[in-house]
């Protein structure tokens, strides 16, 4: 048993506090490699906490590489912990001037997080307080397996409006985020024995949930426009589904091109296949207007459409959504009674008084513009830290940069593991394959850093990098490597 403990009335919010104790247990041994973590339930009545704050915790010490949440299954400690690992390790880093002292910087650059701090709380509190002052028998009752119809009311129109998704509120189910999405659809679309696209390098999650179903993902290659049609012929001619992130695809960022769109449509009607259109971080595009939605281009009714609200509101609302097409709903309902039967409703209502009253579409203009300035501002001191090490690649959105190494053999994960030492969170680009990398690099998230830890941050990474023995590429080697990048 773990002596955890929350301060009511403490300077650190209580999700922070819980969060450094269970990490300073992992560092210290207390918790060892491999072990189970204590249910959120079971710890959330001990402390008198709601549970999304003992969530909150646990998720960032997910985003952070201490444990493994594993669906169905628990929360369990990362089992490959490095080296930097052996002893405890503070919450920050520090940086020290010649004449200034030492200045804490908060744990830098954790991708896929938002900017917590600029969501307008205090609204919606409000807005949470006024659904919840008189709640009506049918609000406290609600048992739609869809979930809160106002508020699929709301995203139909945001969908249709912003993404040009063809979306009727009797197509959307509400989830309880993308992966509970993506899960739904592997169990209703994937077909056991059968081979399901996954792009590679890509999210994992997709593929765990491909393996939950009986379905065999095959890793298909992405290129400058997205992933591979013809590669995915190739690999899984059996193919009956495929799991795509179009918009602003992870981890590479790239887009994919329109031509690809519309044959990998072809390629779904010919194939009585089915696309599941991950719209991942379609949000944040800084520069030019984004393709429509993939599901918006489709004739057939064969795109299956998944979104969330966690990374653009905050990563403990647990909100999501899925557009499944119409002659799919039943079956989606079926599956959804089968694992939860229903969606939490609590704050589904002032989710959909968010997006009505305009707050929602406000909050994305806003942080949009801060994302972009860190981006910029991150890309800069890459730049002068950096320049001959790491090379970003072009993109023009999300909440993170990739940067590949200049050095074809540089080992990106040892990077990783020196860099957290340094207190700075970045992810290794070879992660995301299933095979062989082909590119090696690094994933820096710059939606949650403050303004002020972006210079010292990239200085601590060099530091990191540096360490490692990984340096410019010199000669032969940097013109193998720049004509290898330009050919894929």
């Amino acid at each position: 048993m773990l002596a955890l403990g929350v301060e009511h009335g403490g300077d650190q919010p209580r999700y922070r506090q819980l969060y450094g104790q269970l990490r300073d247990a992992i560092l210290a041994g207390r918790l060892a490699p491999g072990s189970r973590l204590p249910s959120s339930r079971g710890v959330a009545r001990s402390l008198g906490v709601a549970r999304n704050t003992v969530l909150a915790a646990v998720e960032q010490l997910a985003a952070e590489g201490y444990v493994a949440m594993r669906r169905g299954s628990g929360t369990y400690v990362a089992s490959a912990l490095p080296d930097a690992f052996a002893g405890p390790m503070p919450p920050t880093a520090t940086t020290r001037g010649p004449t200034e002292a030492s200045r804490p910087i908060p744990l830098a650059f954790v991708h896929s997080l938002p900017d917590v701090a600029a969501f307008p709380a205090d609204h919606w509190g409000r807005l949470v307080a006024r659904t919840w002052r008189r709640p009506g028998p049918a609000l406290l009752t609600a048992d739609d397996p869809l979930g809160h119809a106002p508020l699929r009311a709301a995203i139909a129109d945001y969908l249709r409006i912003v993404r040009a998704v063809r979306a009727d509120p009797g197509q959307i189910l509400i989830t309880s985020g993308a992966q509970h999405g993506l899960d739904l659809a592997a169990r209703v679309l994937a077909r056991r024995e059968r081979s399901a696209w996954v792009e590679d390098p890509g999210y994992d999650g997709a593929r765990l949930a491909l393996v939950g179903a009986g379905a065999r993902p095959v890793a298909v290659p992405v290129d400058a426009e997205g992933l591979s049609v013809a590669a995915g012929r190739r690999l899984g001619a059996d193919a009956a589904l495929a799991v795509v992130t179009p918009s602003h695809q992870f981890p590479l960022g790239t887009t994919m091109s329109l031509g690809r769109r519309l044959e990998l449509i072809d390629w779904a009607r010919a194939a009585k296949a089915w696309i599941v259109e991950d719209d991942y971080d379609s949000e944040y595009r800084f520069a030019g207007r984004p393709l429509a939605a993939l599901q918006g281009l489709d004739a057939s009714g064969r795109v299956v459409y998944v979104g969330t609200f966690a990374k653009v509101l905050f990563p403990s609302l647990r909100v999501g959504y899925l557009v499944a097409p119409p002659g799919l709903v039943d079956r989606f309902v079926a599956a959804r009674r089968a694992i939860d039967g229903r969606p939490a409703i609590a704050l589904q209502p002032a989710l959909a008084a968010f997006i009505e009253g305009g707050a929602f579409a406000s909050h994305v203009r806003r942080t949009r513009q801060i994302y972009s300035a860190r981006r910029a501002r991150l890309l800069d001191a890459l730049a002068r830290h950096l320049g001959g090490v790491l090379e970003p690649r072009p993109g023009d959105g999300g909440m993170h940069v990739v940067a590949t190494f200049v050095a074809p053999d540089a080992d990106d994960r040892a990077v990783a593991a020196a860099a957290l030492a340094e207190g700075v969170a970045v992810k290794a680009l070879s992660a995301h394959y299933v095979g062989t990398p082909r590119l090696r690099g690094l994933l820096i998230g710059h939606a949650a850093v403050p303004d002020d830890a972006i210079e010292p941050g990239v200085a601590a990474l060099a530091r990191a990098i540096a360490t490692c023995g990984v340096g410019p590429a010199r000669g032969p080697r940097v013109a193998r490597a720049r004509r290898a990048r330009r050919t894929r």
